[in-house]
C-alpha cells in the first residue's frame, strides 16, 4: 500500500507491465504526467531500452522495479532530459519534452541520485544553490525537515556521512519546489534511521501533491511506498523492455 493512499497496487498486473492504475488519482480526461510513445534509447552502439510505451499519471508514487541493467535509471534520466531518446517521443503534461527548455524542465522535474551529488562548500552553500535568497529561518526549517541539525549548516558538505549527504541532497531538491521528483534508489546503502526519515518526508510531500517516481530494488520498500508499479525486464536480447503480464 502506498503511503498516504488507501488502495493497493495490483500484483497480478495488466498486460502493459504497469501494476496499479492509481485509482482516484487519474481519470480518462486528465492529462498524463508523462507519456512515452515507443521510446528507444541507445548509448553509442549499446541498446538500453526499446519500444517503451507507457503512461504515468499525476500524483502519488510510481515505483520502477526490475533487475540491474534493465534500464530503470535510464528511464528516470529520460524524464528530465539527462538522456535523450534515440527513437519515439516523450510528453510531460501534454507537451513534447524536446520542446521544453532543459533548465526550466529540471526545476519542475527534480532528481535525487543514488549517490549524493554535493557541491563544494558548506551545507548552507549547497542549499543556496537551490535558493540563493534562502534566509536562516527557512534554512533551519529545511534542515529540520530532513532530520539534520541546523548547526550543520556551517559544516563542509564533504564531511557529512552518507546518510546526511543524501538528506542534504533531498532538502536541496525540495527547496527548488518541483512538481515531480525523480528518485534513483535514494535510500540504497543508508541506515534504517535515514531511510525512515526520507520515506516519511516524501510521504508528507506526496500527500501535499508532489508526484514521485521512485526506482527501488527493495520489495518491502515498494510495498510501503508505491501506489503503482512499472516493471522493466532484461530481455534475451540484453535490452530493457516493459514487462508483459498475463491476466
Amino acid at each position: 500500500m502506498g503511503f498516504g493512499f488507501s488502495h493497493e497496487f495490483e500484483h497480478s498486473g495488466p498486460e502493459d507491465g504497469v501494476w496499479g492504475s492509481g485509482e482516484g488519482l487519474v481519470c480518462e480526461h486528465m492529462v498524463a504526467l508523462f507519456q512515452l510513445h515507443s521510446v528507444d534509447l541507445r548509448v553509442g552502439t549499446v541498446r538500453i531500452l526499446e519500444g517503451l510505451s507507457l503512461e504515468i499519471p499525476i500524483g502519488g508514487v510510481t515505483a520502477i522495479i526490475g533487475p540491474s541493467g534493465s534500464g530503470k535509471s535510464s528511464l528516470l534520466r529520460l524524464l528530465n532530459r539527462l538522456e535523450v531518446p534515440t527513437g519515439g517521443s516523450i510528453e510531460f503534461l501534454g507537451q513534447p519534452l524536446d520542446q521544453l527548455v532543459c533548465t526550466d524542465l529540471r526545476r519542475r522535474v527534480g532528481m535525487v541520485f543514488q549517490r549524493p551529488a554535493l557541491f563544494e562548500g558548506t551545507v548552507a552553500d549547497n542549499l543556496r544553490v537551490a535558493n540563493p535568497d534562502l534566509d536562516q529561518a527557512r534554512m533551519t526549517e529545511s534542515l529540520n525537515e530532513v532530520g539534520l541539525e541546523p548547526q550543520l549548516a556551517s559544516r563542509e558538505a564533504e564531511k557529512l556521512s552518507g546518510g546526511e549527504a543524501q538528506r542534504l541532497c533531498l532538502a536541496r531538491s525540495l527547496l527548488v519546489g518541483p512538481e515531480v521528483l525523480l528518485l534513483d534508489e535514494p535510500t540504497a546503502s543508508l541506515d534504517q534511521e535515514s531511510i525512515a526519515i526520507i520515506e516519511n518526508l516524501l510521504a508528507k510531500r506526496s500527500r501535499q501533491g508532489l508526484s514521485l517516481i521512485w526506482v527501488s530494488h527493495d520489495p518491502e520498500q515498494v510495498a510501503r511506498i508505491a501506489d503503482r508499479v512499472i516493471e522493466l525486464v532484461l530481455a534475451n536480447d540484453g535490452v530493457g523492455h516493459l514487462k508483459e503480464h498475463s491476466r
